[in-house]
């Protein structure tokens, strides 16, 4: 039985993700640091474990084929929670994902972590984090999936997906229910083995958009 870890499943992104592949009947090993906040989500097809990316984390693994890297240590903390989360928990879940024989390790990211040099000096240490967590997966020898998604947005959905960066910069954004979406879509799909996207809103559908 094929069965997804989601780490950082408490988180908007991570949630949505859980929610949706319950919904397609998948089987999902959901990683937070306090139960009480998936506290509202009841199924069968759900085993929630307790574990801190700052901590050793590696028992969340155990049976599980797939793993999505949904955490992120939020915009309102400073840097060494950006380095020990983004970028030291990213490393850690690619290093326990290879131990655990994952088929297949699927990376939210962001625009900018190609080239972090480009990114203004507040958003810098974010991109470095992003920047060396992505690579760190790269290098592992683990099948990765990258998706580098535009400024977050809490609308719904859109359905439409572009990978070119728009020309504006008010159009490099995407909803996160989009983003969830696209999570979704990539676990266990070998067509995006070892790709990197960067993902915006747009006008095609996510089949042709990831094509």
């Amino acid at each position: 039985m094929s069965k997804t870890l989601i780490i950082g499943a408490s988180g908007q992104i991570g949630k949505m993700t859980t929610q949706k592949l319950i919904a397609k009947e998948q089987e999902v090993v959901a990683l937070v640091r306090d139960k009480e906040k998936l506290s509202d989500i009841t199924s069968d097809k759900l085993d929630i474990i307790e574990g801190d990316l700052e901590q050793d984390f590696s028992h969340a693994f155990q049976g599980c084929d797939k793993v999505i890297f949904a955490a992120g240590s939020g915009g309102s903390t400073g840097t060494d929670k950006t380095v020990l989360i983004d970028l030291w928990g990213a490393c850690k879940a690619a290093d326990y994902a290879k131990k655990a024989n994952v088929s297949q390790f699927v990376m939210i990211s962001s625009i900018g972590a190609d080239d972090p040099a480009q990114g203004s000096d507040d958003m810098k240490p974010y991109l470095v984090a992003k920047h060396m967590a992505d690579e760190h997966l790269i290098n592992s020898g683990l099948n990765y999936t990258i998706l580098r998604p535009g400024g977050l947005q809490d609308e719904e959905a859109k359905g439409g997906f572009q990978t070119a960066k728009p020309e504006s910069r008010e159009k490099m954004v995407i909803t996160r229910e989009d983003v969830a979406d696209a999570l979704v879509f990539s676990a266990g799909n070998t067509a995006l083995n070892n790709k990197i996207f960067e993902l915006f809103n747009g006008e095609l559908p996510l089949e042709q958009a990831l094509a």
